[in-house]
């Protein structure tokens, strides 16, 4: 991976913790900035991923990073049994638990607070688990695979939807040009942190991307991985196995 990105730069605090008080931040209003960030293309995706998920009929499933719910209440449309929204940020939570209440879907979504790299399940406990947006903010990316694995059942699917950076011309030029100058402005005028969105964009831009982070998930153990670009590779989403 590249270098050590941290929300806060001048903060004492480690990664983890500035991850948690940046979402707790912006909770209020990450849903809609989202949309206009990701020009609505951030919908689409997450529906590949629940037709991805949803191909091998998980009765259980894991949603790491969950943030306000978005993709773990779309998984709401599997025939699983136990859906389980797991982030540090307990602001994003509670904006994701309206939108759960909203929708009558408190029997099937279960949302908690928990850290990704000291996972609160027993080993093979879930079919499916899906992180959407979020294993940028691991602070140690192997340590947070690697309880992924473990609480993964063998033969179960792990889906990663992670922002990545387009190679080809003109994407790699509009993309640096977009998530250098244009991103982190809208964040400004828009959020109540205004270092947030910079964070997000440089954590992009620094993620070990395809081939990079597919030997990644093949050194933590996983099988049959494989990478599918989205959108001209502003983002890309890995599927593995057990």
């Amino acid at each position: 991976m590249g270098k050590k990105v941290t929300p806060y730069k001048d903060s004492k605090l480690s990664k983890k913790k500035q991850v948690e008080q940046m979402f707790d931040n912006i909770s209020d209003n990450y849903d809609g900035l989202n949309r206009v960030i990701s020009l609505g293309t951030d919908v689409k995706w997450r529906k590949k991923v629940v037709t991805t998920v949803s191909a091998t009929k998980p009765q259980s499933i894991l949603d790491i990073a969950t943030g306000t719910g978005d993709l773990a209440i779309q998984m709401a449309q599997t025939n699983a049994t136990r859906i389980v929204g797991l982030d540090l940020s307990e602001g994003m939570l509670k904006v994701g638990r309206r939108k759960i209440s909203d929708k009558n879907l408190d029997s099937r979504i279960e949302m908690i607070q928990g850290d990704s790299e000291n996972l609160p399940f027993e080993d093979n406990s879930f079919d499916a688990i899906t992180v959407a947006f979020g294993v940028r903010n691991f602070e140690n990316l192997d340590k947070g695979l690697e309880e992924i694995y473990r609480v993964l059942k063998p033969g179960g699917i792990f889906v990663v939807l992670e922002t990545s950076v387009p190679t080809k011309f003109p994407y790699k030029q509009g993309y640096r040009l977009y998530s250098n100058f244009i991103l982190p402005v809208i964040g400004k005028i828009f959020s109540k942190d205004k270092v947030a969105y910079s964070y997000l964009s440089e954590s992009a831009a620094n993620f070990p991307y395809g081939n990079a982070f597919n030997n990644i998930l093949e050194k933590i153990g996983f099988i049959d991985v494989k990478d599918m670009p989205q959108t001209f590779g502003v983002s890309t989403i890995y599927i593995a196995s057990k």
